[in-house]
């Protein structure tokens, strides 16, 4: 469930701290989440040590997207904001900058979309994407998700306010 004929979806560990750190650290990315400052490799190593994977205790899940023939880490894809209770959890996702316009991005939101419906039960799955992020939106949407809704001027970014797009998914096994 986890995996393809080219990637996998696994357990972040201790040998992925070296890139977790440079991808967590890479200030171009961080007007498109909540990062206001950089990650320690002290901090990343706890992260690690801690991740613990109960998505229900943490309300969270990060798999590291690994390429099957080299094991080399290519990137991360997330669950987060889980709320057991109406099962929803927002989509998050990243991909190294030499491995991306590869098909590994959909992939890996394919194999975590049938995951999260298949085996978490999961409902409904949504992400927030800066309207200008078009690769991204473009992305979501040929794996099912819909446009649910506009967040004007959501995200500070360094030229101001920018707006956001709600995109969603439904568990509804015809998608699968």
């Amino acid at each position: 469930m986890l995996e393809n004929n080219t990637i996998r979806l696994r357990a972040p560990e201790p040998e992925d701290l070296d890139k977790l750190y440079q991808w967590e650290n890479d200030t171009s990315l961080w007007e498109m989440g909540s990062t206001l400052s950089p990650f320690s490799r002290y901090e990343l190593k706890q992260y690690i040590a801690d991740a613990g994977n109960d998505i229900y205790e943490r309300k969270q899940l990060r798999l590291i997207i690994e390429l099957k023939e080299t094991n080399v880490a290519i990137g991360t894809v997330d669950l987060y904001d889980f709320d057991p209770h109406h099962r929803r959890a927002g989509v998050g996702f990243l991909i190294d900058p030499a491995c991306q316009r590869k098909g590994f991005a959909k992939s890996a939101l394919n194999l975590l979309i049938t995951y999260a419906f298949s085996f978490l039960q999961i409902h409904q799955l949504f992400a927030h994407i800066p309207l200008s992020n078009t690769p991204s939106l473009r992305l979501l949407e040929q794996c099912g998700f819909q446009k649910m809704g506009l967040l004007k001027e959501w995200l500070l970014t360094t030229n101001g306010y920018i707006d956001v797009a709600v995109v969603s998914r439904l568990n509804n096994p015809n998608n699968l």
